[in-house]
């Protein structure tokens, strides 16, 4: 049961560990309209396959749900203790195949909005592990290097330093995320432009793969502030202006079509 805040990884790592061991595993999203039900179905599947399940922000599911749960997952644990091991159990009124590789897999956000404690017999089925925020200055390094970076340790210090002001001068909108996710997004982007571009210095290369990522979904008295971050992390940088071609050509048709106002950014 990993727990911590949002973008530690807690998702990627039970999906790294089922990958690694060669086991299926399915993300599921949990929320408030879960019932209990549906996650009968989910876990017959699992325990008859042998797969895993991630049941992602499990805490948001309503209380009385979560008991019920318990109370299944109860059931499937009693059968894999069984002495001797049996191939079948009795579950939700009918007879399934037990395949002891299965298991289940639960991520928490505590102390968010929304969220519910998990009932005491519930907790005890699950081995809790904290999960920290990473150090994404090494990982934004590491990642850099894996594209092809010659400069990436002061490129991946110059790229969280941007992001960490950003978060905190930037209005607080709940699509902007500057997290683990958003860091790997544009890193991924500059290794792609990278080797499409390979004239252009590195500096260059990132400053542009975080200029497309973030500036289509800021608002419009976000963007001086951004741009006004980013020459402030690279003063001496001249950062050319893109040529989108035939897709800037299409887009300012089809906004005099609809007899919109084109807005420069």
């Amino acid at each position: 049961a990993p727990a911590g805040p949002a973008g530690t990884g807690k998702t990627e790592s039970t999906k790294d560990l089922a990958k690694a061991l060669g086991i299926y595993c399915i993300v599921f999203n949990c929320s408030e309209q879960i019932e209990y039900k549906m996650m009968a179905r989910l876990f017959s599947g699992l325990v008859s396959q042998g797969a895993w399940a991630c049941l992602d922000e499990f805490n948001r599911i309503d209380e009385e749900v979560l008991s019920v749960i318990a109370q299944q997952l109860l059931t499937i644990r009693f059968a894999l203790l069984r002495s001797p091991p049996t191939d079948t159990f009795e579950f939700n009124d009918s007879t399934l195949k037990l395949n002891p590789m299965c298991g289940v897999f639960i991520t928490m956000n505590p102390g968010y909005e929304g969220r519910t404690e998990l009932p005491d017999n519930l907790v005890v089925l699950f081995r809790p592990v904290a999960m920290m925020i990473p150090n994404y200055s090494l990982i934004a390094e590491i990642m850099l290097y894996s594209e092809g970076f010659d400069d990436a340790p002061v490129l991946s210090a110059k790229m969280v330093h941007l992001y960490k002001l950003a978060s905190e001068q930037l209005s607080q909108q709940k699509h902007y995320d500057f997290g683990m996710r958003a860091v790997k997004s544009v890193l991924v982007m500059a290794g792609a432009l990278k080797k499409e571009y390979s004239k252009l210095t590195e500096d260059v290369v990132l400053i542009r793969a975080m200029r497309d990522s973030n500036i289509p979904k800021f608002l419009a008295d976000d963007l001086p502030r951004f741009k006004a971050l980013i020459q402030d992390m690279f003063p001496r940088v001249n950062i050319p202006e893109v040529d989108y071609g035939e897709l800037q050509a299409q887009t300012e048709e089809s906004i005099a079509i609809h007899r919109l106002e084109p807005q420069p950014t």
